[in-house]
């Protein structure tokens, strides 16, 4: 194999890992879970505050 087809391949297989983590990321099924971790500054913030 030549440089410029590696070079491809390396390629094709970031842009399918980004693709995949995209996907992860905004599946339904994570959807709460970040909502959760989200919220986790501004809850920590409140409970420093009243303290």
């Amino acid at each position: 194999m030549n440089p410029g087809t590696v070079s491809g391949l390396c390629t094709l297989l970031l842009l399918v890992l980004f693709l995949g983590g995209w996907r992860w990321v905004w599946s339904e099924k994570r959807r709460d879970e970040f909502e959760a971790a989200a919220r986790l500054p501004l809850e920590d913030e409140d409970k420093e505050t009243h303290q």
